[in-house]
């Protein structure tokens, strides 16, 4: 076996902060995509792994879904958290492989179908008009993430959930200690045990709502969940509060951020922001660049299942492998100019949304909020500046900005 490729330069993945210097990491992610696009991952506090960073590689590791599987370690986190993680019993649809992955993926599956996508959109867009408008309530300047971007999405995946709204400002600081659990301003403490109190919280609360919906069965996502059976059993109380929180925080989490990165992006951008207010029609392809751009799953891990190898380097049993999302989609070699925000981008061959067989459940409801929303603010967007610096979140996992202080007008 030839000896591992160590590039100090793959360190970055195991640090939060490097995700708050976007000039810093993508730096280092190049530098990796050209030297190093699998390397050997050592740094305290965590188990080792693969660092994988071209979009090929990332895409074959996909597609591979027997070779490398979601469990034991769907995602990065310290060796000691993935133990109280695993001491606890979380057991979301990342955590999943096949056959279990598949059954489980299609207790929601109907929620997140064309069909229930058509019968959402005309509420999608009332939604996107009232934030668009509390928008220009706050005019001249707010901060968009706080007082805007993490509320809309918020709204419409608790509504799908049948959750009241009474309870939206509970969930929102719920999800934002769960992600921000690497950021000193998000975490609810830098210690682990605290951090698992929000966790342990989230779950009681769905514990009540499963009962609830039990009891008394209404037509929404939860009660779904709540009443959903395997093979004729229903679910255990760990598996269906982790199906609520896969839900609640990717529904979420991601939409927002990239909503929050896209506009910014317009901001820093003037004349993709002119260019999609001239021509709505490319709205489909902003979106899909806005997505690219901000790469809100910034990782997934996966553990070979027998001694295999990635361009040429041999993989063992049992090792981890990290899929960076973030590096992929700015790969040289299968976009052009991949450092450039282009609205127009075609073709658009991200991976944001991972690919096979655990291809994001909830793919065409994010693109349905961000097109909603920005088709609503733009031709409605006089003008818009940043008032004070971009602020990114500390994380390994899902994020994007916290803060984004603008001076807008609006018509």
């Amino acid at each position: 076996m030839s000896a591992r490729v160590m590039d100090e330069a793959a360190k970055v993945l195991a640090d939060p902060q490097a995700y708050t210097d976007e000039a810093k990491l993508h730096a280092a992610l190049t530098h990796l995509r050209a030297a190093a696009p699998v390397s050997w991952v050592e740094v305290p506090g965590y188990q080792p792994f693969w660092a994988i960073t071209k979009h090929a590689d990332v895409m074959d590791i996909e597609r591979a879904n027997d070779v490398f599987t979601n469990s034991p370690r769907p995602v990065l986190t310290t060796a000691q958290g993935d133990e109280q993680q695993a001491a606890i019993g979380v057991k979301t649809l990342i955590h999943m492989d096949e056959p279990e992955h598949r059954d489980f993926r299609a207790i929601g599956a109907n929620w997140f179908r064309p069909k229930a996508m058509r019968d959402l959109q005309i509420r999608i867009e009332e939604l996107a008009k009232r934030y668009v408008d509390i928008m220009a309530e706050k005019a001249p300047e707010c901060d968009f993430v706080q007082e805007v971007a993490v509320n809309y999405p918020l709204y419409v995946i608790m509504s799908m959930l049948g959750i009241p709204e009474s309870d939206f400002p509970k969930m929102l600081k719920y999800t934002q200690e769960l992600f921000g659990a690497d950021d000193a301003e998000l975490q609810r403490s830098d210690s682990l045990e605290e951090s698992m109190a929000a966790l342990l919280e989230m779950f009681g609360y769905f514990n009540e709502l499963t009962a609830a919906r039990r009891a008394n069965p209404t037509e929404d996502l939860a009660s779904a969940i709540a009443n959903a059976t395997i093979n004729g059993e229903p679910l255990s109380d760990i598996d269906t509060v982790s199906y609520y929180l896969i839900i609640a925080t990717a529904g979420h989490d991601t939409t927002s951020a990239v909503i929050s990165g896209g506009l910014h992006a317009l901001a820093e951008h003037p004349d993709q922001l002119e260019r999609l207010r001239a021509d709505m029609d490319l709205m489909p392809l902003a979106t899909e660049e806005m997505i690219r751009w901000v790469t809100p799953v910034k990782e997934f891990m996966r553990t070979a299942q027998r001694d295999t190898e990635i361009r040429g380097v041999p993989i063992a049993a049992g090792e981890s492998v990290l899929l960076s999302y973030v590096s992929s989609n700015r790969d040289e070699e299968v976009f052009d100019d991949p450092f450039r925000f282009d609205i127009g981008r075609e073709p658009n061959r991200h991976n944001a949304f991972g690919y096979g067989v655990h291809f994001c459940l909830g793919a065409a409801l994010a693109r349905m909020e961000i097109t909603s929303f920005f088709s609503e603010l733009v031709p409605r967007l006089k003008s818009v500046e940043l008032t004070g610096p971009a602020e990114y979140m500390a994380t390994t996992f899902v994020g994007g900005l916290k803060h984004l202080p603008i001076r807008y007008q609006l018509t």
